[in-house]
């Protein structure tokens, strides 16, 4: 009895407060959800018809674009029609298809409910060690790619691909997390043991780097053998897993992109190596190197 009452009271403090939010002008309500995320924005439009009309608002969304948005847009591979109905339906544009960039060798996502920012560095944007020859890597477009090359392993006897992108094209204070992305061909042959892989930041970025990951082994292939992580508890982390879009990736590090002024920057240094066991390897085929925001994760 007493809970129902407690609830009661509640229930009549919430509406007195959305009671007197309403006497404001819809300008205001729009400025004090712009201060919120893009999910609270979509929930508030539940409340009344003037939050809805608030939270759809173009200053709302303004506010949760990346501030370099349009300078992005501008870098387009192919024509992008930014000027949509609203801010809220180019954000979500942005959200739910990638955009390629810099010449197709990048792509560019939003994540949907926070606004942070999605790159990937395709394969022909990565150096890959002996990536011209034409008798160890083959380069070739591939049904569901992002990218309009893939980089197909022929054979090889070592492996070493690295990637580096300004940091200043991911959003500020963030935890970022770095993957492969990758898939096999019906015959993989090489990769039942753990490779190498790194992510650290350089330039002005790098005293960051105490909140970097250390050096890791990934494992690019679980064959459930001796080879395999001894502690289970690692095996999300530290072996490819498949992603929503059929690829397969490996969490390679993660790291904290703090705010620096414009003319500082750095660069988030990527890699993935196996120079130690020169044995034959072929049997995979890598789209790119995607960084992403690191979720439920807390600056030391």
């Amino acid at each position: 009895m007493e809970r129902a009452e407690k609830e009661e009271v509640l229930v009549e403090i919430s509406e007195d407060i959305i009671n007197n939010i309403e006497r404001l002008p819809e300008g205001c309500i729009s400025d004090i959800l712009a201060l919120t995320t893009p999910a609270d924005a979509c929930r508030s439009c539940l409340v009344s018809t003037l939050f809805k009309s608030a939270a759809d608002s173009d200053v709302v969304w303004e506010k949760f674009m990346p501030p370099d948005y349009q300078d992005i847009i501008s870098r387009a591979f192919y024509p992008f029609l930014s000027a949509a109905s609203s801010k809220k339906e180019l954000y979500y544009r942005l959200s739910d298809y990638p955009l390629l960039i810099d010449g197709g060798l990048k792509s560019f996502q939003l994540e949907k409910s926070s606004g942070k920012k999605f790159i990937m560095l395709g394969a022909k944007e990565l150096a890959i060690a002996h990536g011209d020859n034409p008798q160890h890597w083959y380069w070739r477009g591939y049904p569901g790619s992002r990218l309009a090359k893939v980089a197909e392993l022929k054979w090889i006897r070592w492996i070493e691909i690295r990637g580096k992108l300004d940091t200043r094209l991911l959003s500020p204070k963030t935890f970022y997390a770095a993957y492969l992305v990758l898939k096999f061909k019906d015959v993989v042959y090489g990769f039942d043991q753990p490779v190498k892989a790194k992510v650290e930041l350089v330039g002005r970025a790098a005293g960051n780097n105490e909140v970097c990951s250390e050096e890791r082994h990934v494992y690019l292939v679980d064959n459930g053998g001796e080879h395999s992580p001894l502690d289970p508890t690692l095996a999300g982390q530290y072996v490819a897993r498949e992603r929503g879009d059929g690829w397969m990736e490996v969490e390679m590090g993660h790291f904290y992109n703090e705010e620096l002024e414009e003319d500082e920057g750095g660069d988030v240094h990527m890699s993935v190596l196996e120079t130690e066991r020169l044995g034959s390897k072929y049997g995979i085929i890598v789209q790119g190197m995607e960084l992403r925001p690191k979720v439920d994760t807390q600056i030391p």
